[in-house]
């Protein structure tokens, strides 16, 4: 099943995640340090809150959520097909998950992602950081492969 994902920027996390659970009444699928994110089923939304990680209340990137690393790849070849520039994770550990993905910036410069997820709880030692990067630099028409 492929579902949006939405991650914005918040100022208060455990306000947010009351507010979103109401909302979407569902509660959240995974809670860390100035992160959190729901898996809900209807509408189906992967929903992303970064604390502090930029204007309270703003975009920090959006995406596409896959079931399988050969769907990003698909979607990684028609990107390439169309034009625009992507710039490919394989095993990057950010947002407290292993995953496989491809960026790409929308209009505006708006990042988008399509990715899956290899390992939802993988060991504290196996990410980058925080691991909330979660973000992507500007992209440009490579293979580099690394997290944020």
């Amino acid at each position: 099943m492929s579902r949006i994902q939405l991650a914005l920027n918040v100022s208060d996390l455990d306000e947010a995640i009351e507010f979103y659970s109401k909302f979407f009444k569902s509660e959240p699928a995974k809670v860390r340090a100035g992160y959190a994110n729901f898996a809900i089923d209807e509408p189906p939304l992967k929903l992303v809150l970064i604390e502090n990680g930029g204007a309270p209340g703003s975009i920090n990137h959006l995406g596409v959520e896959v079931a399988s690393t050969e769907e990003v790849i698909d979607a990684t070849k028609y990107l390439g097909s169309v034009g625009f520039g992507t710039r490919i994770e394989e095993a990057t550990t950010c947002c407290y998950a292993s995953q496989d993905k491809v960026w790409v910036d929308g209009i505006d410069g708006s990042p988008w992602e399509v990715y899956t997820v290899l390992d939802d709880n993988p060991p504290a030692d196996a990410l980058e950081g925080d691991g909330t990067c979660c973000t992507s630099d500007k992209v440009e028409t490579s293979s580099a492969s690394s997290c944020c």
